[in-house]
């Protein structure tokens, strides 16, 4: 998802993240689609080739923390290759002439490979085709952009959100195997990400005729913002008697809202979704007193931006470019089967953490407070 709820906690990444660029120039590039000519080096990544660059990160937005732990963890795979001398990074801060304006400014600061999370989309394209043109290795990744990879950008590395709602509609199927009334809730309005989803779990739940899809079409608005997740699934309570498994593409946000069941007398039903510590330790919470509340989560996707660095880094230094561009979020949590993991709850971390990155739980939590 492109994660830019508000009622998560903000923290300010710009200070914590930006290391200077050192004036490396792309003067002497002339083919921004080629590989940077370097060669692979001994221990290192397979991505990592030997060419010495600067690489910037631009983010659309990037104060909250699931933004936080996906910045860190981009910043994290770039110290994987010391090829990368210099990292910069800018936060658009939700404003799309400033997103455009970063993507400009790492290009006349001279970056050699460039990773851009396009969270205004469409509206981006013309500078990242800017950078392209101008020979800096150019990878947006996770929002779709439009354009094409060679024309207007290197490379475009996405998620697989089909896979996402495939393992989601796997697993009601055997563990709701009578079927139901299944409950969806997405982001934003026509977002692409919950329509792939919503697609993949149909192709799925609809043969056996069994599950039925209920409330607003095609999924329930909730922009990923718990407050407003809050409501939404507030007034879906009260209107549908029976919800026998509830969908979300954000599982963070659903917490402040699932007590509605509770205070109506009636269990959590099971739930679906992508994982967040918050959500693991509601669920050891209120699992004793709901004995509907089977939990399946995914991993929320902060890692997409590693393979993404991946691209940019081999493109530019000449290392082996990763054989996928599509990111896909394992299972991580089934409170059912315990495969791969059991539901995992740490309490001595914040609930911001999502333990399903690589990045340590640890190291997350540190980025809360500076």
């Amino acid at each position: 998802m492109s994660r830019f709820p508000s009622g998560l906690r903000l923290a300010a990444v710009a200070g914590a993240l930006v290391v200077l660029a050192s004036a490396c120039s792309n003067a002497n590039s002339t083919d921004a689609s080629a590989d940077g000519g370097g060669a692979p080096i001994p221990g290192a990544p397979s991505w990592c080739g030997s060419k010495k660059i600067s690489l910037g990160l631009t983010d659309g937005f990037g104060g909250n923390s699931w933004r936080l732990v996906t910045t860190a963890s981009a910043k994290a795979e770039v110290a994987k290759c010391k090829s990368v001398t210099s990292f910069s990074y800018a936060d658009g801060q939700g404003n799309v002439q400033k997103a455009i304006s970063d993507i400009q400014g790492m290009v006349a600061k001279g970056v050699d490979a460039l990773v851009v999370f396009p969270d205004a989309g469409n509206a981006v394209l013309p500078a990242l085709r800017s950078a392209y043109k101008a020979g800096a290795i150019t990878v947006p990744y996770r929002v779709d952009p439009g354009g094409k990879a060679g024309v207007d950008y290197t490379t475009w590395i996405g998620a697989d959100f089909a896979n996402d709602g495939k393992n989601w509609a796997n697993w009601i199927v055997k563990n709701l195997p009578g079927g139901g009334n299944v409950l969806f809730l997405s982001g934003p309005a026509g977002n692409s990400q919950g329509l792939t989803e919503l697609k993949a779990m149909h192709e799925v739940l609809d043969p056996s005729g069994k599950y039925k899809f209920i409330g607003q079409e095609p999924f329930e608005v909730t922009n990923w913002d718990p407050s407003l997740t809050q409501q939404v699934l507030s007034a879906a309570i009260a209107k549908y008697p029976k919800i026998d498994v509830i969908v979300s593409d954000f599982g963070p946000s659903l917490v402040g809202a699932l007590p509605e069941f509770e205070k109506s007398n009636r269990s959590i039903p099971a739930l679906v979704t992508s994982d967040g510590n918050v959500l693991s330790c509601f669920w050891a919470d209120h699992k004793a007193k709901n004995p509907d509340f089977k939990l399946f989560t995914v991993a929320t996707g902060n890692d997409n931006a590693r393979l993404a660095v991946d691209w940019a880094v081999a493109k530019a230094t000449g290392g082996t470019p990763p054989a996928n561009t599509q990111f896909e979020a394992p299972a991580f949590e089934d409170s059912v089967g315990g495969q791969p993991h059991q539901v995992t709850c740490d309490r001595s971390l914040p609930g911001d953490v999502y333990l399903s990155a690589e990045l340590p739980g640890p190291q997350q939590a540190a980025l809360f407070n500076k």
